[in-house]
């Protein structure tokens, strides 16, 4: 069954706020934070990714749900929200918004670790479907044409026959609303990720006015961004990413010094072969 979680700032609503937002939903922990809060939120996003009537969806549990606000480390934290779809398909959504070149890999684990959910003495065909999804803030594949929302089976190679429809993969690229299908437009995805990627509180209430379903959302976020414990757990995150990125930076900037130095040595190398060639020759005379 469901909760009846939602927040109600306690002084305004993001509808009268304005400027910067502190904390959007590209910071994983608030979108974990977003997703467990509202029941709202959970129901019309899946309803959208899926395709789906929302009315279809019975009962939504969250499988890994966290306390908010508490302290984690890097070695427990785990930021990907896990849900059962009317106790029968299994959802995994992530936000990931930096790109450790990995995403394939990362993913198909992810997906792997859901599917592998068989308890023991069940019957094989007991095993419920499961979806991941993933929010990127980069492209997975960079050297192939852009795409705003792909999905991923398993399929014959020859007749593209699908070897089963319980193992899907999905991506969201934030970076390519733009070229959203007509398809993706229809069912709002768009307007998700739009409401993912905004900056400003003035962003927000625009989306609004074009898609109402977002309108809980936005006070689900307006709310957790009063929160102190919730924007600590935030800038932790953003900490880490920027720690991230500086580490990535500066391995990148030792492996182009070694890449020089290495060039350098071997223009040597090649230098003094030639010469030890000219004095062999010399003396050959």
């Amino acid at each position: 069954m469901f909760q009846n979680t939602a927040i109600t700032p306690s002084v305004t609503s993001f509808h009268h706020a304005t400027g910067k937002i502190d904390y959007n939903m590209t910071n994983d922990y608030m979108f974990r934070a977003v997703l467990q809060q509202s029941e709202h939120t959970q129901r019309c996003l899946i309803a959208s990714l899926l395709h789906l009537d929302p009315a279809s969806i019975i009962s939504i549990e969250i499988m890994n749900p966290i306390v908010l606000g508490r302290k984690f480390d890097e070695k427990t934290f785990i930021l990907d929200i896990s849900i059962l779809l009317n106790n029968q398909t299994h959802i995994n959504l992530e936000m990931q918004v930096l790109d450790k070149h990995d995403w394939p890999d990362r993913s198909l684990s992810y997906l792997c670790r859901s599917f592998d959910q068989l308890q023991k003495g069940a019957e094989y065909s007991e095993i419920r479907p499961v979806i991941h999804i993933g929010f990127l803030n980069f492209a997975p594949f960079p050297k192939e044409p852009p795409e705003f929302y792909a999905s991923y089976q398993m399929l014959n190679i020859k007749n593209h026959h699908v070897y089963s429809d319980k193992f899907r993969l999905s991506v969201v690229n934030l970076t390519q609303t733009e070229i959203a299908t007509a398809e993706d437009r229809k069912w709002h995805i768009d307007h998700w990720a739009n409401l993912f990627r905004a900056t400003t509180w003035e962003d927000i209430k625009m989306l609004a006015q074009k898609y109402s379903d977002i309108d809980q959302t936005a006070e689900t976020l307006y709310a957790l961004n009063a929160e102190d414990d919730i924007r600590l757990q935030c800038q932790a995150r953003e900490d880490y990413d920027k720690w991230q990125r500086m580490t990535e930076n500066l391995i990148k900037k030792q492996e182009a010094i070694i890449a020089e130095k290495d060039a350098a040595l071997a223009d040597k190398d090649s230098i003094i072969r030639q010469l030890k060639a000219e004095n062999a020759a010399l003396r050959s005379k």
